[in-house]
């Protein structure tokens, strides 16, 4: 027999759910607890408040995003594909969790223009992530020194596709299409032998 999700299970996918479909600002703490079928009291003891709850959230969204895109690197068999595999990672953190508008960190970073301390480093740690991962795999290809600028266009890209996503480019499409610009990308620093050609 499964195990039922805990009380705090429970209201982590409920604001995960809630902020990804429909924003963070728009999302009554009342809407939170009906679907997570918890009381007020619960929330509190769990999580502090609402910022605390979504501050956990959106930890445990960026865990998920992370391993998904380790294993995309881990399948990857070339040094080029290895950096280009955020883009497979990114449609397949997509199709894998509860789908949103665009990007949930994102999104609640424009929501929250003045976060408190917890959900502002859970809101930079998604791009820690990103420039950090992106920068080491580009090294083994141009070197420590070009590697930074690269992480940094490449995140550029990402971040772009994220915002077809917003505007109903389906996902699939976008994040082919960031790939595509990701090697024309790759190529201007390592010359026409770089993957796509």
């Amino acid at each position: 027999m499964a195990l039922q999700p805990t009380a705090r299970d429970r209201l982590l996918d409920a604001a995960e759910d809630l902020t990804a479909t429909q924003g963070v600002s728009v999302t009554p703490v009342d809407a939170i607890l009906q679907r997570a079928r918890v009381s007020p009291a619960t929330l509190y003891a769990h999580f502090g408040n609402k910022e605390g709850l979504i501050t956990q959230a959106l930890r445990r969204r960026l865990t998920r995003w992370d391993t998904t895109w380790q294993e995309c690197v881990d399948e990857a068999l070339t040094p080029e594909e290895k950096l280009l595999a955020v883009f497979t990672a990114l449609s397949r953190h997509r199709h894998a969790l509860t789908p949103s508008r665009w990007c949930v960190f994102l999104g609640v970073a424009a929501e929250t223009p003045h976060p408190g301390r917890d959900l502002e480093d859970a809101l930079a740690a998604d791009t820690r992530l990103l420039l950090g991962r992106l920068e080491d795999l580009a090294v083994p290809l141009l070197g420590a020194q070009q590697a930074p600028l690269l992480a940094g266009r490449l995140v550029l890209i990402y971040t772009g596709v994220l915002g077809m996503i917003l505007r109903g480019t389906d996902v699939d499409t976008a994040t082919a299409e960031g790939r595509h610009i990701a090697v024309t990308t790759l190529r201007a620093f390592t010359g026409p032998t770089s993957p796509g050609r």
